[in-house]
């Protein structure tokens, strides 16, 4: 079993979300994702294939940035944007993913339209220090 430090584990979730979401190069991320890989989130078939799937029918323009992430032990929490999506306003999430042997193992995930300026009570951005254009 290999230990990696959390440092390691963030850096290996951003490089396996860019690979997959933003480079769409499947063959790469397949080595991110563990074949055993485990999926909770109620929108994507189970397993490695059925996220790799979902990704094959969103439109090319899907582009994925994060702000925040945090790691402890195995378990790595990134709060992103998925833009360009296909649907009409972008997706922030919250990602939780396991990490075990150097790859991506396990996954829930928190999704949330992104709001604009009219929409916020709170008057904030969800994402970054601006609201979307």
């Amino acid at each position: 079993m290999t230990k990696t430090t959390p440092e390691q584990n963030k850096a290996l979730v951003l490089e396996a979300f860019d690979t997959l979401f933003n480079k769409r190069d499947y063959e790469a991320a397949s080595r991110y994702w563990s074949d055993n890989y485990i999926q909770h989130s109620a929108h994507i078939e189970p397993g490695r294939e059925g996220l790799f799937s979902l990704i094959r029918t969103i439109p090319a323009t899907l582009r994925y940035e994060h702000q925040f992430i945090l790691a402890e032990g195995d378990l790595v929490i990134v709060h992103g944007r998925f833009s360009g999506n296909g649907r009409p306003v972008a997706w922030i999430a919250a990602d939780i993913i396991r990490i075990e042997d150097g790859r991506l193992a396990e996954h829930w995930d928190v999704l949330q339209d992104e709001a604009s300026k009219s929409e916020s009570k709170s008057g904030l951005p969800m994402f970054g220090d601006a609201f979307p254009a």
